[in-house]
């Protein structure tokens, strides 16, 4: 595992967040020695201060995992998920009807 590549994508996101590295640690509950120790990888963090920096950047885990959302099903499930959070019921309706007469279309053309 590449910690300097993950402290990388955290600081990137943090700073796109506007925080410094204090604010961050102190949201998290950590120093911001060791902040900056995960920015930097010189250090590993354990797996609630991961989940706690996820939390606390709003975004998934895997975002600081892979520069890139990894390809597949899941992932792309997961996605339209999250895309449809922030819908109305409404807007999720019409994006289900849509849903279906694409699915219908590639069966059609099967």
């Amino acid at each position: 595992m590449d910690y300097y590549a993950i402290g990388q994508r955290i600081r990137k996101i943090r700073k796109a967040r506007g925080l410094s590295q204090e604010e961050l640690a102190e949201q998290v509950g950590i120093s911001t020695t060791h902040m900056s120790h995960i920015e930097t990888g010189n250090t590993k963090m354990s797996l609630p201060i991961f989940a706690a920096l996820a939390a606390a950047l709003e975004v998934r885990t895997d975002e600081f995992l892979y520069d890139e959302a990894p390809a597949g099903r899941s992932a792309a499930l997961a996605h339209i998920a999250g895309l449809l959070e922030s819908c109305s019921t409404p807007q999720v309706r019409v994006i289900e009807d849509i849903v279906k007469a694409a699915k219908e279309s590639f069966q059609a053309n099967l």
